[in-house]
């Protein structure tokens, strides 16, 4: 069974793309996540990432690549590139439970494994002589109150068009210890003008991939706007990542919209603003 976090151990949302088979849906307990830090002190200061994460939690590469034990031929490939943090072992193991979770895409069962240990074990028990599965963690943004998080997993199943992606941002609290949600981020009753603004940033993307667009009418149909929780913390405002297939084509990747701080004011909590100069 998956294993059941406490309050101060819980992992943003993560956002599901309309297509089942990417949903790589990371399934840790929620519960008790609805507050975030009391303080007006500003977690997010008005310097850039270059010089802010020299303050930042210190970080430790936790990378390998491995076979099927035994194995001759062709052989399933397990490729790892993630982080620790030496010090904080809530963020180090849920960063490891995170990735292990986000490999899991049959939505009908729960997850049978939830550290990594236990999808390699897993994972060599099921996997077909050509799948490939490629799990990844770097740091978005640091500073010496706030951790940001990226994790990536890419699979490739035996037999497939091609492979399945999926992203997760991770805000975490250094000082609580514990991952904050959109809705810890965002000011009360603030969901809407959010929306809003991550839609205006929308339309402004669209506008600079109009060469790649041939009837904008017909885009919007196929691929209309949708909101998301899957968002970060950055120097220069709030970042929101989709999956592949959720606001655009499969070719397109990841897209990424990024809503400056100026665009966020009365829209987060004061904590996570910049001071104004």
């Amino acid at each position: 069974m998956p294993m059941t976090l406490s309050p101060a151990f819980c992992p943003p949302l993560f956002s599901r793309p309309t297509l089942s088979a990417v949903a790589l849906a990371l399934s840790l307990g929620l519960a008790g996540c609805a507050s975030g830090p009391q303080d007006n002190l500003s977690l997010v200061p008005s310097r850039l990432d270059q010089e802010t994460r020299q303050d930042g939690l210190f970080t430790q590469p936790v990378e390998w690549t491995r076979e099927r034990p035994g194995c001759e031929g062709e052989c399933p490939k397990l490729v790892v590139k993630s982080l620790a943090f030496p010090g904080h072992p809530r963020l180090t193991e849920l960063v490891d439970h995170a990735l292990a979770s986000m490999t899991w895409i049959d939505t009908q069962n729960p997850v049978p494994y939830d550290t990594l240990a236990g999808f390699e074990a897993y994972y060599w028990k099921t996997a077909g002589p050509r799948d490939e599965v490629h799990l990844t963690a770097r740091t978005r943004y640091r500073n010496e109150r706030l951790t940001v998080v990226e994790l990536d997993a890419g699979q490739y199943r035996t037999g497939m068009a091609h492979g399945i992606t999926g992203s997760q941002l991770l805000n975490w609290d250094n000082a609580a210890e514990k991952a904050l949600t959109l809705d810890n981020l965002l000011a009360p009753g603030a969901r809407p003008a959010f929306d809003a603004a991550l839609r205006a940033e929308h339309g402004r993307w669209l506008d600079q991939h109009a060469d790649a667009i041939d009837n904008r009418d017909t885009f919007n149909r196929m691929w209309p706007f949708a909101s998301s929780d899957n968002a970060g913390l950055t120097d220069l405002g709030l970042l929101v990542k989709y999956q592949p297939y959720e606001i655009a084509p499969y070719a397109w990747g990841q897209p990424e919209l990024l809503i400056p701080y100026d665009h966020l004011r009365g829209i987060l909590r004061p904590q996570f603003l910049p001071p104004q100069s």
